[in-house]
Parts: C-alpha cells; sequence; structure tokens
C-alpha cells in the first residue's frame, strides 16, 4: 500500500512537472533568448560605438598628420631658400667680415613624418577593455604629436630669426657701400670734378616691371643692389681717373700749374701742367688706364706721350728722353710709357705733366691730393692691374647680390 501511494505521488508530481513544462516552456524559451538578444545588441552597440570613435580617431590623425606634414614642406622649402641666401651671405662676410657679421648656423632640416602602424580593429573574442579609447596607449599616442607641434613651431621661429639676421646682414653691405659710395664721390669732388658728368656716360638700363613682394629680406636685397651698384659705378670712375702718380712717391715738384715767370723769357706765362725733377731714364707711367692718342716729338714738349682716358679726360707726358709706346696701343694704369729726359723747352732733366679734361688743362695737383688720399680704396677694374686696390669687392659683391635674388 505505501509503494503504491509513493507511485502515485511520484506518477502526480511528474504528470505536474510535465504539464509544467509544457505550459511554460515557450514562455521560458522566450525570456532566455531575449536576454541573449539584449546582451547581443549591446555587445553590438558597443562595437558600433568604438569603432565609430576608433574611424573618428584615425580621421584626426590623418588630418593632423596632413598638417605636419604641410607645414613641414613649406619649412623645408623656406629653408632651402634661406640656406642659399646664408652661403652667398657667408661669402660675403668672408670678403668683408665686419660689415656682414657672423650669421647663424641654419637649424636641423625638417625630416618627414614617420608613418605610424595603424592599431587592427578587435574582435570580439577580447577582453572588453580593448576596446576603450581611453585606455593607456591612446595618452600616449598624443604626447608624440605634441613634440612634434613644439618643434616644427621651434623651427620656425629659427628660420624667422635667421631670416631677420640675414636682412640686418644685407643692411650691413648696403650701409657699407654707400659709404664707400660717398668717399668716392668726395674724391672726385676734391679733384674739382663734378660726379653728375658721368652719369650721361652710363649706358641705358631697363626691363620689365617686377614688383617687389614687400618681404623685409626683399626689401633689404633691393636696398643693398642698388648701394652696391651706385658704388661699383663710382669705384669704376674714380679707377679709370688719373688718380695716380707719373713718377716716384719722392719725385719733388720744381713748377707748379698756374700763371709762373717763363724759364726762357721770364716773363709770365700759364704754365699748364707740374713740373716734376728725376734722374735722367726714370720710368714714367700712365696714370690711369687708357689709349694713347700721340706717341711723337712735340715741339716744346720734346718727347710727347698722351694718354685718352675716356670720358673726356687726356693725361700728357713730355720731355721724355724716349717714350715706349705707340699710338693706338691700350696701356693700364702703371704701365711705363717713357723715360724721363730734357728734350723740347726744357731747362733739364724732369717730367712736364698735364691732365686735361675736355681739352682744357687743369691743376694735375688736385688729382695726385685726391689720390693719396685714396691710397688703397680704390679696386681697379683693369685686367690683371692691382691699381690703388686690393680687389674689388664692390663688383664681386654687386654679382653676389644679384645672387641673392632667388625665386619666392
Amino acid at each position: 500500500m505505501p509503494v503504491l501511494a509513493m507511485a502515485l505521488a511520484a506518477s502526480t508530481l511528474w504528470s505536474g512537472a510535465t504539464s509544467y513544462y509544457i505550459v511554460f516552456h515557450d514562455e521560458m524559451l522566450g525570456r532566455f533568448f531575449g536576454q541573449v538578444r539584449a546582451v547581443q545588441l549591446a555587445y553590438e552597440a558597443q562595437v558600433g560605438a568604438l569603432q565609430t570613435q576608433v574611424e573618428r580617431s584615425d580621421s584626426e590623425r590623418v588630418r593632423n598628420r596632413e598638417g605636419f606634414e604641410g607645414r613641414l614642406t613649406a619649412l623645408t622649402e623656406r629653408q632651402a631658400l634661406i640656406e642659399k641666401r646664408q652661403g652667398l651671405l657667408a661669402g660675403l662676410g668672408a670678403g668683408d667680415p665686419e660689415t656682414t657679421g657672423s650669421i647663424p648656423a641654419a637649424p636641423p632640416r625638417a625630416q618627414p613624418i614617420p608613418a605610424q602602424p595603424q592599431k587592427p580593429f578587435p574582435t570580439p573574442g577580447e577582453p572588453a577593455d580593448s576596446f576603450d579609447l581611453r585606455m593607456r596607449g591612446g595618452d600616449r599616442a598624443e604626447a608624440p604629436e605634441r613634440r612634434l607641434d613644439r618643434h616644427i613651431a621651434g623651427l620656425a621661429t629659427r628660420l624667422d630669426r635667421l631670416a631677420e639676421r640675414q636682412s640686418q646682414v644685407l643692411g650691413g653691405i648696403a650701409a657699407t657701400a654707400v659709404r664707400k659710395a660717398d668717399r668716392f664721390r668726395g674724391v672726385i669732388l676734391q679733384a674739382g670734378v663734378d660726379p653728375a658728368r658721368f652719369y650721361k656716360f652710363e649706358r641705358g638700363i631697363g626691363g620689365p616691371l617686377v614688383p617687389l613682394s614687400g618681404d623685409t629680406f626683399d626689401l633689404a636685397l633691393a636696398e643693398a643692389q642698388r648701394a652696391a651698384a651706385d658704388a661699383e659705378r663710382l669705384n669704376r670712375t674714380v679707377a679709370a681717373l688719373p688718380f695716380r702718380r707719373p713718377l716716384a712717391e719722392d719725385a719733388v715738384t720744381t713748377s707748379e700749374f698756374g700763371a709762373r715767370f717763363d724759364p726762357f723769357t721770364r716773363g709770365l706765362a700759364m704754365h699748364t701742367g707740374l713740373d716734376m725733377r728725376a734722374d735722367h731714364g726714370t720710368a714714367a707711367r700712365a696714370t690711369a688706364a687708357g689709349r694713347v692718342t700721340a706717341a711723337e716729338y712735340g715741339g716744346g714738349y720734346g718727347n710727347m706721350v698722351e694718354i685718352d682716358h675716356g670720358q673726356g679726360f687726356v693725361t700728357r707726358y713730355a720731355h721724355l728722353a724716349s717714350y715706349t709706346v705707340a699710338p693706338g696701343q691700350r696701356v693700364e694704369a702703371g704701365a711705363v710709357v717713357g723715360r724721363v729726359g730734357s728734350t723740347g723747352r726744357s731747362t733739364g732733366n724732369h717730367l712736364h705733366y698735364e691732365v686735361r679734361i675736355d681739352g682744357q688743362p687743369v691743376d694735375p695737383e688736385r688729382f695726385l691730393r685726391a689720390g693719396a688720399s685714396l691710397s688703397g680704396e680704390v679696386a681697379d677694374t683693369s685686367p690683371g692691374v692691382d691699381g690703388l686696390g686690393t680687389g674689388s669687392w664692390l663688383a664681386w659683391s654687386k654679382a653676389q647680390l644679384q645672387k641673392l635674388a632667388l625665386p619666392r
């Protein structure tokens, strides 16, 4: 009996469980799958959000990278221009260090941004924290970009300083050229000649109008070129004028230019040059470069050489024992044109030296005094002749300044 009761109870329990399972099976499955679906949707939403954040971050990185590369490219191009300018300025500095001063070294060349490896998108099998874009690597990844930004800004600042220094150097070159031009202009005036007379001999100039950009360097370059051209023109003028002495420094002037008592008639007469005492056979030298227009016996002049220096300037060397040049011959400053003697209307060995402007005799002493004050400052433009100077700084600097006009 008890066994039957137990069997009946078990059967009843089984029937109830079976009925419960049958009744609530679909509901339980629905709930279970609903929970699974909710988890899946949440996961997919998180993945989608993280993917969007990654794409946004990658896009921002690309923009930052392009911005950095653009800035670096601009800096590299600007630095290349400054380096070309600096090389020429360094050359000018070697020729005239007091003018140009010390030029700072160029900054290290900007390097391109190295490619950054792309972090792969995480898979669902990875731990959840691997999707966190605020993870430790994210903050560290921004630090190099900030450092690069500061580095680029530092390069730009240094290039600004270097460009400013180059403009200052050009200003120094211009100032030196202006001083030299003023000096040469003063020497020409000291010789009693108006510098304006030489302007009409200048060749025509012209060309297309190319406006300046207004950049500080361009303005300084234009001023330096103008000043150097003016100084060079005056340098060439001075180098072509008879500022040198026809005899050695110790030659004594025995008769000056102007009215005097004639040594033969004892009456007043105009003396059109300087008489300079020297031993027989002493070399008489050309006081400037030019072309020989006469080498002959000239009556009262005796053996005489005449040289045309251009621009209306002529010199004469008279009473020579002999002459060593021929008409039409080109002579350089300092070249021997004859030997001192006492031919023609002369009382003894000496050189009669004349300077004529537009056919009229002028006092040679003015040119000799001006030349003495200028000694060592003029760069002779004649090939192979040192003249009064030590080198054509002005001509060379003008050529260098022309090279500085680089395309922008």
